[in-house]
């Protein structure tokens, strides 16, 4: 079937004798893969329409190649793609133009954006902050960003099989997989938690506004009000308290009272976080059975999780355009409202007054690095996944530049949003910003219900509240388990015409281990895994995947890889990070973490020993992926007659069946001597099946022969 078309204004890329006079029907070269009930020759033409906006995407026949006396021929290169149909038949694509962007997007803008980039800017020095941030967002962060969305979309495969330039490497996207599905499993706990105040929200007053509920304790703020004790009834005591008779009023002297007692003020919004929805315990031994209001939660977190993704990127594809940018128009109005708070600028002077004197201190360079890691999501397994959906000429680079600078444009907008609201808690407290400002479940969950106690229609504001981090945190959590579907589809097709069921059975089992995180010690489960699950494991990933794709298959063939897809492009910037400034920057951060590890606290809990052990258990079993599945290959792959070093050698060549999925794409590989076009029918003599290499170069493969050279 014909699809019908419109062109993309910005382009000018048509050759000027493959169009037609008025511009409105285009011919297509031959080869272009896209088939209805047939294969698409040099005489189908497409008209142009509004109704099925699309663009093909393809290089004209003579692109890349040369005449016989050595010009270039006329052949152009172009943009233009068809959305609508399929162009990977088997695997699916993006079926609108903006799925892929708002998807990636909403996996990068999650809810650590909104509350932990703002406290780290303000304890590491306010603006000060954005300068190492930034340069790790520019050196590190984008960079990693890219080589993950190119490597994907040229490939057309998940974490699992995208490793084929390098087999040695393939255990990466298992060590990826790993990660994905520790921090799933919390991070949906998560989300479950901003289910509860979403529904707790819908009354006329909010549950944690007050100090008079079954869960409030004696040390409950409002129950310790400030009193002068002046009156001729009242009696000042030595402790700080005052009483009129036998009737306690108050406190006269709120130092002396803590000094004395040892007690202090609790706020209503923490005893209710604490006492009546996570009801936590005193240890991580303590568990109970699980609150059936959080199971409830959580089932229904899931269940928003599966009926997204029930048709995998199609039908996600279409619930990103809601939840990737709803949270813009929260943030947009919270953010003029809390603008014109009392002493809401002072939260925001708090925020961004730099102090250029922290930059000396490591400690500063460090957090902005992992800020930087852990919010744009590269070796976590859901850029490739989602990237590998793309078609093949989509321009990847734009794509990564502007998801990479609205994650880093929202973090920071997400913190004058929230310091607008510290600054006025602050000042309803009558305490310093600095013993308001909170990250983590402490701002979501204390600090911020506290802020809009005092805001007209409060139940408003934190209904709207959590709904904007519900959907930031399902946007995250849909590319991570996504990466999970799409791995396992990769390594078995035959559950891509099962997929309802595949990512039913992963909820199915995601919600079941994550009933112990709504139990008493739930909390204590969460901070653990959190802190361990996945640490190490991904910055390790991420440096060895800049180093197998820079060092060991070739910057050089990469970027032209990358040219393949969207044409001549400059180089120079990608090749000096990811060549030598990244792989440094992950090391840094890598190297400082192991230096600097303090055994992970909550609160003022210390974790028994065997908690710890268990965190770092759980934390080596994504990294050990790796080297479990390069004795593998090597175990598997060695051949008679060949050393340790040869086979090695042999696991670090790509594959015949590496490059693009597609015979018409493969075809336009004009940078790689004897590159495979059909892997499938090209078969060679021997059971050997590596690219550029044939069965007599085995016996020279300690030395380098022009074969082997593919970079």
């Amino acid at each position: 079937m014909k699809e019908r078309l419109v062109e993309d204004d910005d382009q000018e890329d048509f050759h000027p004798d493959e169009t037609t006079e008025n511009g409105n029907v285009s011919t297509l070269p031959e080869n272009t893969g896209l088939t209805g009930d047939r294969s698409l020759g040099p005489d189908d033409t497409y008209i142009v329409s509004t109704v099925q906006p699309g663009i093909y995407s393809g290089f004209t026949p003579n692109y890349g190649t040369t005449n016989t006396d050595g010009r270039p021929r006329g052949g152009v290169w172009t943009r233009k793609q068809v959305f609508g149909i399929d162009e990977n038949k088997e695997r699916g694509n993006w079926t609108g133009r903006f799925e892929y962007l708002l998807s990636m997007l909403g996996y990068a803008v999650g809810l650590g954006n909104i509350w932990r980039f703002p406290y780290l800017c303000y304890r590491h020095g306010g603006g000060a902050f954005l300068v190492p941030y930034l340069l790790f967002m520019t050196f590190v962060g984008i960079p990693l960003f890219f080589l993950e969305s190119s490597l994907a979309q040229f490939t057309s495969c998940g974490p699992t099989t995208c490793w084929s330039f390098a087999p040695l490497f393939q255990g990466l996207g298992i060590t990826m997989m790993i990660s994905s599905f520790i921090t799933s499993g919390y991070y949906c706990m998560i989300i479950a938690w901003c289910v509860f105040y979403f529904f707790a929200s819908f009354t006329s007053e909010l549950p944690w506004s007050t100090c008079d509920q079954h869960w409030n304790t004696e040390d409950c703020s409002h129950r310790l009000p400030d009193v002068q004790c002046t009156d001729i009834n009242e009696t000042r005591y030595s402790n700080g308290t005052c009483y009129n008779d036998a009737s306690f009023t108050g406190l006269w002297n709120y130092s002396l009272y803590q000094n004395i007692t040892g007690r202090q003020r609790v706020a209503p919004t923490k005893e209710y976080w604490e006492n009546y929805v996570l009801n936590v315990g005193e240890g991580i031994e303590t568990t109970g059975k699980p609150e059936w209001r959080l199971v409830l939660c959580l089932l229904l977190s899931w269940t928003l999780v599966f009926l997204c993704l029930i048709k995998g990127i199609k039908s996600a594809g279409k619930v990103v355009y809601f939840t990737a940018i709803f949270p813009y128009i929260i943030l947009v109005l919270l953010f003029f409202r809390g603008v014109v708070l009392s002493n809401a600028w002072d939260g925001i002077k708090y925020y961004i007054t730099p102090d250029f004197n922290k930059l000396s201190n490591v400690a500063i360079w460090k957090a902005a690095a992992v800020q930087i890691f852990y919010s744009m999501g590269p070796a976590w397994g859901g850029i490739i996944a989602l990237s590998s959906y793309n078609r093949f000429h989509n321009n990847i680079l734009r794509d990564s530049l502007i998801v990479s600078l609205g994650n880093c444009m929202t973090s920071i907008f997400g913190g004058f949003v929230i310091f607008s609201y510290v600054g006025h808690m602050a000042a309803q407290l009558k305490v310093s910003v600095d013993h308001v400002a909170d990250d983590g479940p402490g701002l979501a969950f204390i600090i911020y219900p506290e802020a809009i106690q005092s805001l007209p229609g409060p139940a408003f504001w934190s209904v709207i509240f959590f709904f904007m981090l519900i959907t930031l945190g399902l946007d995250s959590l849909f590319a991570s388990v996504e990466a999970l579907l799409t791995g396992l589809q990769d390594i078995m097709p035959k559950f891509r015409e099962k997929k309802t069921l595949a990512i039913f059975i992963i909820c199915v089992i995601f919600f079941l281990l994550g009933l112990p995180f709504t139990t008493r010690s739930g909390i204590y489960w969460v901070t653990l895994i959190d802190f361990y699950g996945a640490a190490w494991g991904v910055l390790l990933t991420g440096l060895l995947e800049v180093i197998a794709i820079a060092h060991v298959y070739g910057v050089n063939r990469f970027c032209s890889d990358i040219e393949t897809m969207i044409g001549p492009w400059l180089t120079w910037y990608w090749k000096c990070c990811w060549f030598a400034i990244t792989p440094a920057g992950t090391l840094f951060i890598l190297l400082y973490s192991w230096i600097k590890y303090e055994p992970v606290e909550y609160n003022d809990y210390h974790y028994p020993g065997w908690a710890t052990g268990l965190g770092w258990l759980i934390s080596l079993s994504a990294i050990t992926a790796t080297p479990i599945v390069m004795i593998y290959k090597l175990v598997t792959s060695h051949r008679k007659g060949h050393s340790l070093f040869q086979t090695i050698k042999i696991l670090l060549v790509p594959t015949r069946d590496w490059g693009p999925a597609l015979i018409q794409h493969r075809q336009l590989v004009k940078h790689v001597p004897g590159f495979v076009l059909n892997p499938a029918e090209e078969s060679h003599s021997s059971e050997f099946g590596y690219q550029n290499m044939s069965e007599p170069a085995l016996s020279n493969i300690n030395g380098s022969t022009e074969q082997e050279t593919v970079a």
